[in-house]
This record gives structure tokens, C-alpha cells and sequence, in this order.
């Protein structure tokens, strides 16, 4: 079990405890060390800083462009919901009713009747889809919305994994038949496994949830599921789900099909949110800080010069560094240069390491000397010297590896704590064990 991080390394990182020692501590310190957020006036909410939406947006693009091949269009709905719409949806939104925050006054004046923000935005779409579906050939009709949704009652809030307002995709989609539907369930299923295991690095198993834990009113729901080893536990990562026909019937979204008959749609919904971001810290980080797959960092290299003070190739070597970044960046890679002069090598080194950048590209006198550059992996934190002329193929190769390896030592991690369990005894002793170890 690792100790506090006392040492000179880990007090420069700016951590005071170690991920093994207290995993609660270590994450609520990374989040904002790692500048992913910053704490807010208002418990349970948080400002997530450009580290992290970078993140985000790097998910979104790619999810954005999947669907969009689906044939699946964005749209928005608002944020308010009328309490009439709420009641209507009564035995889904019990789910959500004690999590529902209202607005009930404008200035000095109540309001005549309260709005509800929206935790989930069914009640919002599904009164326009029985507007707009009217026969067969208007479905399939699918949409998708990025959007806020605030869920207000809960205790021991945690920055990404559980928090008041968080940013979420949410799709809902109706069909003529249930065939349909299914198919849809598993298409986006299999996206958000490639979300978390090719992006993120993060291993999931997909699967079906129990009727209990099923989403409210749906008639079934699958998720991909992580393990965050640290905490022992399984974490639900995003869900797919096939609602059948019971929101049909509530808001009467009913067409008319080939034969002149009068049909109800078959629908679905699916999500995810920013808890991705949660899981990814989790899984990777360490006591140094972050550590962010190359695929999501919105900054894949940092070229920083090394200089001391009696080096008369100073602007020789800021120059060598600019025009490091410059190769990179025309090869599709994301990097930059950080050429502060108020602070030191070492600092700079602790810094990038603890916002998580996974190679760190180094350029001194010897290097200029032999055209080349000492790459730094944050993984390993093994030393590479690279020529010029294989700059490109080389940090490829590198960051490549390092997505690569992660997602694998992720995996060996999540295998080893797998147990099959056919009893109820096998059960509870294998609970017992993982408390005691």
C-alpha cells in the first residue's frame, strides 16, 4: 500500500496522497491539479475547464459522425418541463422525481405553475414525435441532442461521476417495428464500447441489465459496464435502451402502417455523459497525475528546451523547438512548445506530467548538435532518442504504443479481479474478500 506522496517528486506534482493510500482524496486532488476542473459555489456542480472539454469534444466529434452515418439528426429541445408533461410520465419519472429541481418563481412574482429543469428530456420530445409521426413513411424517425440535463437530490457528489449538471448526448428514436429498435440498441451499444475501449483505453463489458436495474419504463436496457480497480467496483459506463412501446402508448405516437392499419412505434433511447471522463481518470491516472490516452489529449506532445545558463544556442534551440512543433502538427499531430522562461525544467516537467501528456519531447545543445530529440513517454517514462528525419514515424509509433499499452494494462487489471460465481456463498465471500484486501 503506497504511502502519501511526501517525496520531492510527487510534492512538485502537486499531490498530497497517493491513489493506493486514499482513492477518494487522490481523485477529488487530480481532477484539479490536473486543471480538468475547478470547484464551484454551489455543491455538486463544477466549471470544467478546457482540459476537459478538449476531452469531451474529441468523443463528441467522433460519436457526431457515427450517427450521422445512421442517418440519425441532431436537434435540441428546451430545458424546462411542464408539470402537466411530468405527471403524464409518472411511473418513469418516479426514477427521477426526487432528483427533479423546479423553478417556481421569476423575479419577486410565483409562478402560476412550476417548471422542472430537465433530468432526462422524454417528456420534452415525445408529445412532437405524435405531432410528426403520422404514417409509415415517416419513420424511422431518430434524433440525437447534446445537451445539459441537472439532477438535484443526492448526496457525496463526485466531479464527472456524479454530479448536479453534467453534458450528455441522448438519442430517442422511434421504428415500425421492434426488429428495428433491437438492432438500433446493439449499433449504438457497440459505439460506446469503441468510445471507452479505443479512445479512452478503457475495457467494458457489454451486457443486459436486470429488470430491476433496468431503465424506468423501458422495456429493456443494455450498458457497457468499467472497473475501476482502485475502488473494487464496476462502474455502468453508458446505456442503450429499447423503451418498446409503453411511452408510445402514454403519448400516443401511433402511424399508420402499409396495410392501413393503425400501428404504435417501437422506441428507444441511449446515452453518455461526461462520466467518461470520470471512469478514464480512474482507470489511468497515477500519483505523478493524469494520464490521458493519446487519442483524447488535446495535446499529444510537449516540446520543452533545455538550457542553461552559459548555453550561447539559446535561439537556436527555441528555434529547433518550433520547428519541432511544426513537423508534428503538419503530420496530424497535436503538439506545442512550452517556451516559458520563468519557470524551471523541472517544473515544467511536473506540470505537463500531471496534466497527463503522453510524450514529453526534449531538446538540448546535444541534441541540436546531432539533429535530433529525447522523447520522454509519461507511461513508462522511458528516454528515446529520435533522429530528425524519423521524428514523425517515431512519435506515431510511440503514441500509438502507449494508447495501446494502456488499454492493455487496464485490461490485465479488470481480468485479474474477475471471479466466476455460481452460489450465493461463492458470492458473499468473494464480497468479503475484496473488503479485506
Amino acid at each position: 500500500m503506497a504511502a502519501a506522496c511526501k517525496d520531492a517528486d510527487s510534492s512538485v506534482a502537486g499531490l498530497s496522497v497517493g491513489k493506493d493510500y486514499n482513492f477518494g482524496d487522490w481523485y477529488s486532488e487530480v481532477v484539479v491539479n490536473g486543471e480538468l476542473i475547478e470547484e464551484y459555489d454551489i455543491a455538486g456542480c463544477y466549471v470544467m475547464r478546457p482540459w476537459a472539454v478538449s476531452i469531451w469534444e474529441i468523443m463528441k466529434d467522433f460519436f457526431d459522425a457515427e450517427i450521422k452515418k445512421m442517418k440519425i439528426k441532431n436537434c435540441y429541445f428546451p430545458l424546462f418541463l411542464s408539470a402537466g408533461d411530468l405527471q403524464k410520465e409518472k411511473d418513469h419519472m418516479e426514477g427521477f422525481a426526487s432528483q427533479v429541481a423546479w423553478v417556481t418563481r421569476s423575479g419577486e412574482s410565483e409562478l402560476k405553475l412550476p417548471i422542472a429543469i430537465r433530468p432526462t428530456s422524454e417528456t420534452a420530445m415525445y408529445p412532437y414525435f405524435s405531432k410528426w409521426i403520422r404514417g409509415h413513411r415517416d419513420l424511422p424517425l431518430r434524433f440525437n441532442q447534446w445537451c445539459n440535463v441537472v439532477r438535484w437530490e443526492f448526496n457525496n457528489p463526485t466531479p464527472f461521476i456524479r454530479s448536479r449538471e453534467f453534458l450528455w448526448q441522448e438519442g430517442h428514436t422511434a421504428f415500425a417495428t421492434k426488429q428495428e429498435a433491437d438492432t438500433e440498441v446493439l449499433d449504438i451499444l457497440e459505439l460506446y464500447r469503441r468510445i471507452y475501449e479505443e479512445f479512452l483505453a478503457v475495457p467494458v463489458v457489454k451486457g443486459k441489465k436486470s429488470e430491476h436495474e433496468k431503465f424506468a419504463g423501458g422495456l429493456y436496457t443494455t450498458t457497457v459496464e468499467a472497473f475501476v480497480p482502485s475502488a473494487g467496483r464496476g462502474v455502468q459506463g453508458a446505456s442503450s435502451n429499447c423503451l418498446g412501446q409503453n411511452f408510445a402508448r402514454m403519448f400516443e405516437i401511433n402511424f399508420e402502417n402499409e396495410k392501413g392499419e393503425n400501428a404504435t412505434v417501437w422506441q428507444n433511447s441511449w446515452a453518455f455523459t461526461t462520466r467518461t471522463i470520470g471512469l478514464m481518470v480512474m482507470v489511468h491516472g497515477d500519483d505523478k497525475g493524469l494520464v490521458l490516452p493519446p487519442k483524447v489529449a488535446s495535446l499529444q506532445a510537449i516540446v520543452i528546451p533545455i538550457l542553461s545558463n552559459q548555453d550561447a544556442d539559446t535561439h537556436m534551440i527555441f528555434d529547433a523547438c518550433a520547428s519541432t512543433v511544426k513537423i508534428l502538427n503538419e503530420a496530424g499531430i497535436r503538439a506545442e512548445a512550452d517556451l516559458r522562461d520563468n519557470y524551471s525544467h523541472g517544473w515544467k516537467n511536473s506540470h505537463w506530467e500531471m496534466k497527463g501528456v503522453r510524450l514529453r519531447i526534449e531538446i538540448g545543445p546535444k541534441d541540436l548538435a546531432n539533429n535530433q530529440v529525447r522523447a520522454v513517454r509519461r507511461d513508462s517514462f522511458a528516454e528515446i532518442d529520435i533522429s530528425m528525419s524519423e521524428l514523425v514515424e517515431k512519435v506515431e509509433n510511440v503514441l500509438h504504443c502507449i494508447q495501446e499499452n494502456l488499454f492493455n494494462v487496464a485490461k490485465q487489471k479488470r481480468d485479474s479481479c474477475i471471479q466466476i460465481i455460481r452460489t450465493w456463498e461463492e458470492f458473499t465471500e468473494a464480497l468479503t474478500h475484496n473488503r479485506e484486501r
